[in-house]
């Protein structure tokens, strides 16, 4: 590109605005696990209000996914993003202000604008960078992923270690929030006006379309396998024998391994005409990895469990490209973004209490694994579906 073009219109600019941005999409929700019986015990949470903290950003994100794409379409997708950082800056710092009360509504606040931007980042990627979705998508993926995993592994120390706290470790990522919105403001520049869209792209109802289902379903049913599996397999692996400090390092690495299918996964999807064969060799090391369990021999579930992970980490970022190469335009691929998101987080937030519930009736954790192998039967289904060459 020549020198003289404005900074703001450079790739690489808005590269690393939309990795900054993918940085700050998971911290506020990761960094609360290590830190709740710190916030239990300060606020005087019972168990279930301090779960809660968990589940609460799932339902928020779910409803006002429904909604992401109208504002996106109202203000502009990059003005509406940057509108959303300030928002999760403005619920990091409530939520550490004072009560529980005070503390939920910043939660509730960060996931309104993590979700905005959630949406509205697939669309934009589709509309300024279309020649390199795959690299775009496994990067962006790849960093919410890693930061989602630093931030549960620093957390509590930053609390302790450093005496911060948990308000001051949770607060102290409104630094990496003030970055990353100093390095979006310059795309407020390559705004289009609302009013200004093309004329020629179809209005496409994507709730009314087979396809914006089946992409939804197969979304939702990679949502539920990682945070089902993320809530119950440490308290699995304790039953079988590891203390709770190696059963989370187990899923800390299980997420790590993970990284790669993160990167990989659309690079890969963006080079064939359809995905069908990669949804295939997906489903398949679920299958292998989830039966694995069946076995109560710790290095065959470690090796399952690392085939877990890939798949893991590949599905979510499988399902991001999915929207925009399903998709023949911005506002279509924002549309089924919004949809797609919010039946994804919905279903996750049904699967841990689905499970819970059957593991209070019948006390076997094989039901863990026979959920899992269910889901991954349906995982190749409707991704088979979902990865067709056809488009709406």
């Amino acid at each position: 590109m020549s020198n003289s073009q404005p900074l703001y219109q450079k790739s690489w600019v808005l590269f690393l605005g939309i990795l900054l941005v993918a940085f700050n999409l998971r911290p506020s929700i990761t960094a609360v696990g290590p830190l709740i019986p710190m916030i239990r015990e300060d606020l005087g949470l019972s168990n279930g209000w301090a779960g809660f903290l968990t589940t609460f950003p799932l339902l928020t994100f779910a409803t006002f996914s429904l909604f992401s794409a109208a504002i996106g379409k109202k203000l502009g997708n990059s003005l509406a993003i940057l509108l959303a950082l300030v928002l999760i800056l403005a619920g990091t710092i409530i939520r550490v202000l004072g009560s529980a009360e005070i503390l939920f509504l910043g939660t509730g606040l960060t996931g309104i604008g993590i979700v905005i931007c959630n949406v509205l980042l697939i669309p934009l990627i589709k509309n300024r960078l279309p020649s390199k979705i795959g690299i775009v998508t496994a990067s962006y993926t790849t960093g919410m992923t890693l930061f989602a995993a630093i931030a549960s592994g620093i957390s509590a120390p930053l609390a302790i270690d450093l005496g911060l706290g948990w308000r001051g470790s949770l607060l102290s990522w409104s630094v990496l929030l003030l970055l990353g919105i100093i390095v979006w403001i310059p795309q407020l520049k390559f705004q289009v006006a609302p009013g200004n869209r093309s004329e020629d792209e179809v209005k496409v109802n994507v709730w009314k379309t087979r396809l914006g289902w089946q992409v939804s379903l197969f979304m939702g049913v990679q949502s539920l396998l990682f945070f089902t599996l993320i809530s119950w397999l440490p308290d699995m692996m304790i039953a079988r024998g590891l203390s709770a400090v190696e059963a989370g390092l187990l899923v800390s690495l299980m997420q790590i391994i993970g990284l790669s299918g993160s990167f990989l996964a659309p690079i890969i999807a963006v080079k064939f005409k359809d995905q069908v064969g990669i949804v295939w060799v997906l489903g398949v090391m679920y299958l292998i990895g989830f039966s694995s369990l069946f076995l109560e021999v710790l290095w065959v579930n470690y090796i399952g469990l690392a085939l877990v992970g890939i798949s893991l980490g590949s599905s979510v970022s499988l399902a991001y490209t999915l929207i925009g190469l399903r998709t023949r335009n911005e506002r279509t691929t924002a549309a089924l973004s919004g949809m797609v998101q919010s039946t994804g987080y919905y279903l996750a937030a049904m699967g841990p209490l689905l499970f819970g519930v059957a593991f209070d009736i019948f006390h076997n954790w094989d039901f863990l694994i026979y959920l899992m192998l269910i889901c991954s039967f349906l995982f190749i289904y409707f991704g088979s579906k979902s990865g067709r060459a056809v488009q709406m």
